[in-house]
Formats: C-alpha cells, structure tokens, sequence
C-alpha cells in the first residue's frame, strides 16, 4: 500500500478518495432539499424539522445583511448548545461574515481579546444569566457596535436562570432584529476558499489565535469523515446523536452539526452534560451514536448503574477532545461490551486526523491511522525537514484539505507553522510499523482539561494580581476525572501568607473560566529558571515537589 495503515481500512476505503469539498450554505441547503420534514435537531424534546432550520438560518442572515454584516465582517457567537446556535452560525455564514465562536467557559480575557482581534464588532448571545452579564461587560469596555440577544424561554420552559435585558440603544433582541427580514435579491457569493470560521486555540507563548478555518476545510473535514464511515453512512435509516459537546467546540462542530446534517441524522441537542439525561437518551429515545470526551466517557464509566442499563441501541461509541486513559477505555468495554477507541484531531484540522478502523490490530494507547485523504508523518524535533523512520519519536506533521491556511492577523506564526504545506502538530509521539500513531508528549505548554484548551500563561497572568504572589509557574498534572489540570507554583511576596486552593479559586473567579481554574496550588521557596533567567516549566516538571501541596 502507498500509505502506512491503509490495509487496516474498513472495505470499500481508500486513501486516495476523492475528498468533496464545498461551501457550508450549500451543505445546509442540500440537507433542506434531501430530508426536508425529517426532525434535524431535538431540543427539550421539540423538534425542528431540516426545511424549518434553514427558513431560519435565511432570515438570520437576511437580518445580518440588511444590518451591515455580510462579506468582510466577522459575527461572534456567545452561545451554548441550543438551537440559536446552528440557527446563527448557518446565518452568518449565508450573509457571508466569518463566524467567531466565543466560549462561555472564558473568562473575560480571552473573550476580550478574541473580539478585539478578530475585529467582530456584533455579537449574538443569549439571556441566559451564566453569558448576558459577560456581554454586557464587552458592550461597557467599547468592543462591540451591536449586541443581539435570543430568548431562551423561545424553545419551552428550563431551569437556566436568566438576566434581564440592558436598557441600552446598542441592545436589541433577536425578535426584534429579524422583524421584517426579507430575502435579497442575491445571496453573497461564497467560494470554498473564503474563511468561514475563526476557531480560536493557542498555546503559552501568547494569547490565543485565530485559526482560519475556510469553507473548503470544514467541508473536507465532512467529506474525511463519510468516506471512512461508509458503513454508517450506507446503513440506512436515521441515526439519533446525542450531542452533549459543546457546539463552540470544533470536535462538536464537526464530528455532529456538519457531519449529522449532511447525513441526514438527528441531534439530540443538551445544554450540558449530564448522566442521567443521557441514559434516557440511549434507554428511553434508542439513541445510536455517542460522541464524547474521556470526562464522559469516565463519568459513564464509573457510575454504579452502568451494568443494569440497556445500552443496546448504540452503534457507536467514540472518545476526543483530549487522549482517552486506557484504563477507562478498558472498563467501560468490560462493563458494556461496546469498543471505546479514541482519534486525534486538531483545532487547526477542523477535527479529523486519525481514526481507528472497525477491524485492525488491537493497540492500546494508539490514537489509531491517518485518515483518507490526511498525509502525517513524524520529523526529527531539530530538523522538521528530516522524516523519521517507524519506532522514532518526533513531532507529528499534517498535510490535508482541512488543514488550515494559518492563523489571522498572525503571518510570522503561520510561516513557522508550517514546512512547506505541511502543518506542525506540536504534538511529539511515532508511528509503529503497522502505521499507527501513539502520542507521548507535547511540545507545547497547553494543558487539556476536560478537552478543553487551558493556557498557562492566561493563568499565570490571572494570579499575578493576587498581591501575595511575587512569581507564579503553572503547570499541567494527572488528574483521575479530567485527564489533566492546572497546578500552580508560587513564589510569595516577603512577609505574604499562604493561601488555600479554594482561597485561590475564589479570587480567580471571573477573571477565568472554570475550566481555568487551578486544582491544586504549592509554595516553593525559589522557582526554577533557564541559564538566562527566565522562569523554567521544564526543570519545575522534573521536579514536581509535593510539599505543601494543597489540593482540591
């Protein structure tokens, strides 16, 4: 075979398929035309029907034009799993504006900061009490123009508490904004290579970066995944996916939004995770696909009534977001009999990038083989031009159509993240001789908690304002539930007291979002630094000293 691996591909699979690619209005609009009256999403068990969701992705985007948002113009999204999500993305997308997604588990920072860098100067929202107060603070700091605001109670009755509207002349709600809306003349022209998406990641060298993801890549992106799931997608019938991972999330955009719709499948849409909601999913609604996280997947895992559930209408069961332990893995197939294998992905791939075939060598720890249609290979760490043989550690390089163009307002980074038109991972790990990839390190600071991105000089920047602390180092460490967290190393200021892990989680409060938060906090006389004087996250991980060591 040409490619490592390909003779472990389901049948029917090739490398070398050709990868479809298009625009995301055009995906959304042959999914109205394929499936029409078929239920695309399920929220608070009501329905919406495909034809119904793209009427309303239209008179989204009619609004955002007839307001001035269309081509060149970037709309953020601050808003969680519901409906006013896709309603929105597909109608920002459709006006022609680049989609932003804000997490709501930022703090204020990061939000800040990815507004004023993206240039998006309107954001959509909702009343939810956890994200109106956060825009208002934008609407006060002077970053956006326009604040729109969906009701929560429009799709039935919740617990979510709610906050009330802000008498401000730049507030307006989402009722308000598309009354009146009419289609144009003309729709935008779109092309696959326009920017379609700014996903934001990074790592500790700065504030996070804007991805630009292109039409063309997310596309692609659906395409990798139908052409190594042929044997779902040719299956028939309509599969019912719970969809529990955040939609700002590109695992979630990808792997479910994009992917369910073009395939005509229905997501059952929750706000959060929750175990007992996702049982009845699978008990009670005979949910067949499960996307989740290895938090999930561990929470699922240890609950004491796993063995008493019917989990006999999945089909498939699947782990990302953040590398999945093998032991949990291993206890939930005990406990259920079905396979948990986790893939790697990236933000910078708009998810896909390994996978795990449904017949193959058992490889506990692997990530699994390059996807159709993704070239990786491993290079030397000093010499990203050498490629590594089988068996050699080294950082993992990606070529595909859904690899980003690079980073925006970012050029110098986007230059040397790439060697040729083959994307740098940071990701160190090797490929064995049958092709499959394993992950041993990063090389970057990144934690991934929960399968979340947390940055530690975002945190690092937070504790600095505690007037106790003169330096501050953090660190990722193990943690059972997330995979990994946050630890911090301080250096306290002469005459300064220590403080307790919840003294510092209530300080930090606000300034982070709670995925941010450190679990566990250690004093150390002195913090260890380079030969030129710099503060050392490399000799402090060698050392990781357990004195006075406080956790949550």
């Amino acid at each position: 075979m040409s490619h490592p691996g390909e003779q472990y591909y389901p049948p029917g699979v090739r490398w070398d398929a050709v990868i479809a690619r298009g625009t995301l209005p055009e995906l959304l609009a042959q999914a109205a035309k394929d499936y029409a009256s078929r239920p695309a999403l399920e929220f608070r068990d009501r329905q919406i029907t495909y034809t119904k969701l793209e009427a309303m992705a239209e008179t989204a985007a009619a609004a955002l034009l007839a307001a001035g948002y269309g081509r060149d113009s970037s709309v953020a999204l601050y808003i969680g799993n519901t409906p006013d999500h896709p309603i929105n993305f597909f109608g920002a997308l459709k006006a022609g504006a680049r989609v932003v997604h804000l997490s709501p588990l930022d703090g204020e920072r990061a939000l800040s900061h990815k507004l004023s860098d993206s240039g998006a100067r309107v954001l959509i929202t909702t009343d939810s009490a956890a994200l109106l107060p956060m825009a208002e603070r934008f609407l006060a700091k002077g970053l956006l123009d326009r604040l729109i605001v969906c009701s929560d109670a429009s799709w039935g009755e919740s617990a979510t508490p709610l906050a009330p509207l802000p008498s401000d002349p730049r507030v307006i709600t989402y009722a308000d904004f598309i009354k009146g809306a009419s289609k144009p003349m003309a729709w935008p022209a779109i092309v696959p290579d326009d920017i379609a998406l700014l996903q934001y990641t990074g790592g500790t060298t700065g504030l996070p970066k804007g991805a630009m993801l292109t039409h063309s890549n997310l596309t692609s992106a659906v395409a990798i995944y139908d052409v190594w799931g042929l044997v779902r997608a040719n299956s028939g019938g309509i599969h019912r996916v719970i969809c529990v991972l955040p939609l700002f999330h590109i695992y979630a955009l990808t792997v479910i939004l994009l992917r369910c719709l073009k395939q005509g499948d229905l997501i059952s849409l929750h706000q959060r995770f929750d175990v007992a909601a996702v049982f009845r999913d699978i008990e009670e609604k005979r949910a067949t696909v499960f996307p989740g996280v290895p938090t999930m997947w561990i929470a699922l895992a240890n609950d004491p009534s796993l063995e008493k559930r019917d989990l006999s209408s999945l089909t498939m069961a699947g782990s990302g977001g953040a590398p999945l332990p093998v032991e949990v893995a291993r206890l939930f197939e005990r406990k259920t009999n079905l396979k948990l294998k986790s893939g790697w992905g990236m933000t910078e791939t708009c998810s896909p990038g390994t996978g795990h075939p449904p017949e193959g060598p058992d490889k506990p720890g692997s990530i699994g083989l390059m996807l159709p249609g993704i070239e990786l290979d491993v290079v030397a760490l000093d010499d990203p031009k050498r490629v590594l043989p089988p068996g050699e550690v080294g950082e993992l390089r990606v070529r595909g159509p859904n690899v980003t163009k690079g980073y925006w307002n970012r050029p110098e980074e986007s230059a040397h993240s790439f060697v040729g038109d083959r994307f740098l991972t940071g990701d160190i790990g090797y490929m064995d001789q049958d092709g499959y990839f394993f992950l041993v390190d990063r090389k970057k600071d990144m934690i991934i908690s929960g399968g979340f991105n947390v940055y530690p000089q975002m945190i690092e920047q937070a504790i600095y304002e505690h007037p106790a602390v003169q330096e501050v180092i953090v660190i990722g460490v193990p943690d059972d539930y997330r995979g990994e967290a946050a630890k911090a190393f301080v250096k306290l200021r002469e005459g300064a007291k220590p403080f307790s892990i919840d003294e510092l989680r209530a300080f930090l409060t606000g300034k982070l979002g709670k995925h941010e938060l450190p679990t566990a906090v250690e004093f150390l006389d002195e913090l260890p630094r380079t030969t030129v004087g710099k503060l050392s996250r490399h000799e402090l991980r060698s050392q990781q000293t357990t004195t006075k060591t406080q956790t949550k």
